[in-house]
């Protein structure tokens, strides 16, 4: 016997019109890359949206064209994201941090037909058109005023675009199963592969996002995801604080310490989210001014693993630190970090240790760990090994390949090795890539990494592994101080023995001016492997 509900399919467009109507006076509040603060409400960023559309329509886009951003976090950019998957198209977020090389691969690979750009990307934008094969339409986002001479031959301008359209649009019914939005991984071992999400995936982990157990949001929220729109779409925040009417807070390019304190203060932010490096220069800052936030209450920390001392900086000055896990084929989130009721009253030792764990798993996404034979691990904290996932937002295949990108029985290789305790908590140890094989037993890189930046002289660490003819392979530490500091090798080793095994302990350490970052700034150890491997 079959249900008897109602079927009404899950779109992306439904949450703007949902914020629409239920919530017309909040706000969205955004810094323009000309450093001006502006701000819409919710019932004018609709209208605005179904101009674009309207726009879209008339430029000749239709169902399933990409439409390539290359955009930092602002009102448009997320007018982009609703008005593309509103008639059908697909928002093809793009990383401006990418080689020119990478860019190109992918604006080809995606076949876009249209880009919108934020106008301080003109000179990119401009090598970007140079070696573009096809037609395509450049549109910056601003005024025509904005326009110049490094812009592409025929550039349009966003707001006379929007000018020239009516806010009338009978929105089309679509498939729930319809591609919605398009991003690329950043291709740190190959070209980069495009996960196409659904407008069912995308409003399932909306709602999963707003959940308490993740980033709990209501129409009381003030949220600013500095994590980039280009980045697994700011991580779901977009779509989240519309289907709550949480008021959005958006940093455009400003993302330096003073103008980012700046902003979380005067809209007195209370959820931010962002990777750990940009929330080591905020709290510096603070420091060197003696400031403090008067409304910030929490922090959504991902992209990397967070450490002890930003956990308890953040603590010290009354913020909450939620550390969750996902990546960009998860839409991305697969777990968080929210403590269960008795966390605390297992003793402050074990409360902190939790803390540290990337977190537990939401429902709608399944978790396993799994042997080099593929056989499934118990969760008892200790057993580590191939980390694997399924569920709803979880991709299947990637764009334009045709093999599945999962395991024969349909789980999906994160490429992490990783625990999960009793309690349901899971622990990252390493990349697959970057675990380190040591005598047939395995070095977690990230366990040392993070023991390593708790020195107080250390600013980052990374571990590779380096060939070793009796051990096959042994841990190298690669550092940056911090200004004015100097450290020798013994040093480190006193401070690396109380906190990791004694067979962990590396025999070469290298210190460095700068460390090699990637497209979405974590440590290349590629490049730091063909340095010193």
């Amino acid at each position: 016997m079959l249900g008897l509900m109602m079927e009404k399919p899950l779109l992306v467009g439904s949450l703007l019109e949902h914020a629409e109507r239920f919530h017309p006076e909040q706000q969205v509040v955004s810094r323009l890359v000309s450093g001006e603060v502006v701000s819409h409400r919710y019932k004018e960023l609709a209208q605005r949206t179904r101009q674009l559309a309207n726009a879209l329509l008339a430029l000749g886009i239709g169902p399933g064209d990409r439409v390539a951003t290359l955009a930092w976090n602002t009102h448009r950019h997320l007018e982009l994201y609703y008005a593309c998957a509103g008639i059908g198209a697909v928002c093809h977020t793009i990383n401006p941090r990418l080689h020119p090389e990478q860019l190109s691969y992918i604006i080809e690979h995606a076949e876009d037909r249209l880009m919108f750009f934020d106008t301080d990307l003109s000179a990119l934008v401009s090598k970007l058109a140079g070696a573009r094969r096809g037609q395509m339409c450049w549109v910056a986002l601003g005024h025509e005023a904005d326009l110049n001479s490094a812009m592409p031959e025929g550039c349009l301008a966003y707001e006379p675009l929007l000018s020239a359209q009516g806010d009338e649009l009978q929105w089309p019914q679509l498939d729930e199963r319809a591609a919605c939005s398009l991003c690329y991984t950043s291709g740190t071992t190959g070209n980069p592969k495009g996960v196409l999400y659904s407008h069912r995936s995308t409003v399932l982990h909306a709602l999963i996002s707003a959940l308490p157990d993740s980033a709990a949001l209501s129409a009381q929220s003030v949220v600013m995801p500095v994590v980039p729109m280009f980045h697994v779409n700011a991580w779901g925040m977009p779509y989240a604080a519309l289907l709550t009417g949480a008021k959005l807070v958006m940093p455009g390019n400003g993302l330096d310490a003073p103008r980012l304190y700046q902003l979380l203060q005067q809209e007195r932010v209370t959820l931010a989210l962002g990777v750990p490096t940009i929330w080591q220069s905020v709290l510096n800052y603070l420091d060197e001014q003696q400031l403090r936030f008067t409304e910030l209450r929490e922090v959504f920390i991902g992209g990397a693993a967070l450490d002890k001392t930003l956990l308890q900086r953040f603590e010290a000055i009354g913020v909450t630190v939620l550390q969750a896990w996902g990546m960009t084929e998860l839409s991305p989130i697969g777990v968080v970090n929210r403590p269960l009721p008795d966390s605390a009253s297992l003793g402050e030792a074990h409360f902190q240790q939790e803390k540290l764990k990337q977190g537990r798993g939401l429902w709608g996404v399944d978790l396993r760990i799994v042997n080099d034979d593929g056989q499934t691990l118990n969760w008892d904290g200790a057993s580590a090994g191939h980390l694997q996932v399924r569920g709803h937002w979880v991709a299947g295949q990637y764009f334009k390949q045709a093999e599945s990108a999962c395991s024969a029985d349909g789980w999906f290789v994160t490429g992490d090795i990783a625990h999960i305790d009793p309690r349901g908590f899971l622990k990252l140890t390493d990349r697959s890539k970057d675990v380190i094989k040591s005598g047939g037993e395995w070095i977690s890189s990230l366990e040392l990494e993070l023991a390593a930046q708790s020195h107080a002289a250390v600013a980052q660490a990374a571990v590779i592994g380096i060939p070793d003819a009796k051990w096959s392979e042994r841990p190298l530490l690669i550092l940056t101080l911090k200004d004015g500091c100097e450290l020798d090798p013994d040093s480190m080793r006193m401070h690396l023995q109380s906190q990791v095994p004694t067979w962990w302990l590396p025999e070469r350490m290298e210190v460095i001016e700068q460390m090699p970052l990637g497209a979405t700034g974590k440590v290349h150890k590629q490049s730091l492997r063909e340095r010193f491997g």
